[in-house]
């Protein structure tokens, strides 16, 4: 199965960050999805820009992956990064051919789900309020389909399976028109989740398209052994050093133990990761 990573350095860029850093956890947790996902039988690219081109390649990270494509652009024309800070994951997705698997660098598959003809999304998001607001507060000229449910349940996208083109194209067109569309704000949380997650079950709905999930949204925070997902443990191991030594060791031993030949990443990400 086909599968991307994406990494775009324009929602930093236009926050006035001119440096392009990742942290150590972050890259333990980007290598280890690529080569766990190859690993498992899949090949996985990585989607990005110049910027991410040319820093993965100087860190020794360019066999991570099958291939790096720049073909996301540096400056997303029409889209503002910082108000669409994960807009070139739907850009990507749009030029990826189906059926193929979304999977952010933070996330690890570690046993292989059943695909079929079915969107396959990391788990469903409660519709509240102060995340997922009532379609009227993106205005009058939102460009959402007026027959779309608002009932339906958003899907997260840490994971994301289409099985085929004309899905695809249906959901990347509809969620890249609303950010080209969108009335610019600095509310850089309700847009995206929206552009991102809850059209692409509202699109799912409209599509009659059947939907599984690999988590239950009920036990997130539950020890999962078929994934692994930083998400939230990101601010936690900034906060505590010893939970980031430990997930870090674990990272390490992982490498050792089951990619001895990609060893040399760890003298990398200590060289570059901080």
């Amino acid at each position: 199965m086909n599968a991307i990573h994406i990494s775009s350095f324009a929602p930093s860029r236009a926050k006035g960050i001119k440096e392009l850093f990742v942290e150590d956890f972050d890259l333990y947790c980007t290598a280890l999805s690529a080569l766990q996902w190859r690993k498992l039988g899949g090949s996985i690219t990585m989607c990005c820009d110049s910027f991410y081109a040319e820093y993965y390649e100087r860190i020794g990270f360019g066999k991570v992956w099958d291939s790096i494509s720049c073909n996301i652009p540096d400056d997303i024309e029409g889209i503002d990064p910082k108000m669409f800070w994960a807009g070139a994951k739907l850009l990507a997705l749009k030029k990826a051919d189906a059926p193929v698997v979304m999977i952010d660098t933070d996330f690890i598959v570690w046993k292989l789900p059943e695909f079929k003809d079915e969107i396959i999304a990391a788990h469903r998001e409660e519709l509240s309020e102060d995340i997922y607001p009532d379609l009227s507060f993106f205005g009058a000229e939102n460009h959402i389909i007026p027959d779309f449910s608002e009932s339906v349940l958003p899907l997260n996208t840490a994971f994301l399976y289409i099985p085929d083109n004309d899905f695809k194209e249906f959901y990347t067109s509809q969620a890249i028109a609303f950010m080209k569309n969108a009335k610019r704000c600095d509310d850089y949380l309700k847009y995206m989740v929206f552009a991102e997650q809850r059209l692409l079950a509202m699109c799912a709905d409209y599509t009659n398209t059947p939907v599984k999930t690999l988590l239950d949204k009920d036990s997130l925070f539950f020890p999962q052994d078929s994934y692994t997902h930083l998400w939230g443990a990101k601010q936690a191991m900034r906060d505590e050093s010893e939970l980031r030594k430990e997930f870090i060791d674990r990272c390490k031993r992982r490498i050792l133990n089951d990619f001895p030949k990609y060893s040399y990443l760890i003298d990398n990400i200590e060289r570059t990761g901080r």
